[in-house]
């Protein structure tokens, strides 16, 4: 079997664009995968472009010989495109390799370690507790959800003391729970907002007391050593990897006890096999893998192959593929339209849904278990996204 050609698609994802790519071999099994859209989006064309020319003409089996010879071939590592496309490209023969021998991808990875894979849905603002529970109990009943995650901020952390963020933040946990039903698990994203690990410790303990099941990655992923410091001085869940780009990076978190959970991106690393080494170095010390999870239900569905078979594996970020990407707008008080109410993430045409918390396995459908829409795919115009950085009241930029 031998590797032919490349076909790349600009799609959407409701409000965002998304990069999908087919991998075509000379036997005629094509195979699926997603880049992670950090942007420039339109800059990943020309860099597959330019990775498929090492591609052609061979054996997309040999996903370790490849996958390190791309690698190799960007001689420094490469950062956050040249992941972003090759973990597309390594999403591909995956599939390719699982579709030739007519078993599921996580029939390649030692079969399946678990049943069914565990789910919690992304809210990320903070909403009113009583609008919160409206919205946790709509999921729980439609979906069988339990677990979710919100922002812990309240309050506009640039523009109000310190100790006044952390004061409303932990009044709104404790408001959470007293208002929504008890067995529900609520994760907080502190986003990277923080600069100083101190106030992250700070903030951090305020929510611990109400029993969050993670507070994710409050403060930059840079420094290594400043997350041993957090986490020795915190009293809760420490969470956070999605923006390390391999396992090197990910082993530094380790040896210096950063992190309770790690969250590696299979659209960021280089893909499915970079994330089994990540993950296994996880397991010797003892920490979980919640995969981070905001891409469409192509990047869903490789998620779901890798968290089947790996052991250590926690609980997987999910985003319901249709419908408004933010129910309660994106943090600024605004609700979504009736148009974004419409939206959804249509190039899958069977994507992964969840029922009772869980999305289930499909073992009698090869590769990643899904139907892509060909059809679809190149003909929708692009959207054009950017992320808002906050401005502080001196006129310098915040993180985002």
């Amino acid at each position: 079997m031998k590797i032919e050609r490349l076909r790349a698609f600009m799609s959407r994802d409701k409000d965002r664009p998304r990069v999908v790519i087919a991998m075509d071999t000379d036997q005629g099994v094509t195979g699926w995968g997603e880049c992670y859209n950090h942007g420039p989006d339109k800059a990943l064309f020309p860099l597959l472009d330019y990775l498929m020319t090492f591609l052609v003409g061979k054996d997309p089996r040999r996903i370790e010989f490849l996958i390190h010879y791309l690698m190799q071939q960007t001689r420094f590592p490469p950062g956050a495109l040249g992941l972003a496309a090759i973990s597309a490209l390594d999403h591909c023969m995956w599939d390719i390799s699982a579709k030739a021998l007519g078993v599921p991808v996580y029939q390649l990875l030692g079969g399946h370690a678990r049943d069914r894979v565990r789910v919690y849905a992304g809210v990320y603002t903070a909403p009113d507790p009583g609008a919160a529970r409206e919205e946790l109990d709509r999921l729980n009943e439609q979906w069988g959800l339990t677990a979710f995650k919100l922002s812990p901020y309240r309050i506009n952390m640039h523009r109000n003391r310190w100790g006044e963020v952390v004061r409303t933040s932990a009044e709104y946990f404790r408001q959470l729970r007293e208002t929504v039903r008890s067995d529900y698990e609520i994760a907080f994203d502190a986003h990277a907002k923080i600069f100083e690990p101190a106030q992250a410790m700070q903030l951090g303990n305020a929510l611990a007391p109400y029993d969050p099941l993670f507070f994710e990655e409050p403060i930059r992923p840079e420094n290594f050593e400043a997350w041993g410091e957090l986490k020795r001085g915190l009293s809760c869940t420490l969470a956070t990897g999605e923006s390390l780009y391999s396992r090197f990076e990910f082993l530094r978190l380790l040896q210096v006890r950063g992190a309770d959970i790690i969250q590696p991106d299979i659209c960021v690393v280089g893909g499915l096999l970079e994330m089994r080494k990540i993950a296994a170095l996880a397991e010797a010390h003892f920490v979980s893998v919640a995969p981070h999870n905001p891409m469409g239900p192509l990047a869903t569905a490789v998620n779901l192959h890798f968290c089947a078979a790996q052991p250590n594996f926690r609980i997987l970020e999910y985003r319901l593929p249709h419908g408004p990407g933010y129910v309660f707008g994106t943090g600024s008080g605004e609700a979504p339209t009736a148009d974004q109410k419409l939206q959804g993430a249509w190039y899958v045409k069977d994507p992964y849904l969840p029922k009772d918390g869980y999305l289930e396995l499909r073992p009698d459908r090869p590769g990643w278990g899904v139907e892509m829409d060909e059809d679809l795919l190149g003909t929708e115009d692009y959207v054009h996204w950017e992320r808002k950085v906050q401005v502080k009241p001196d006129g310098s930029t915040a993180y985002v």
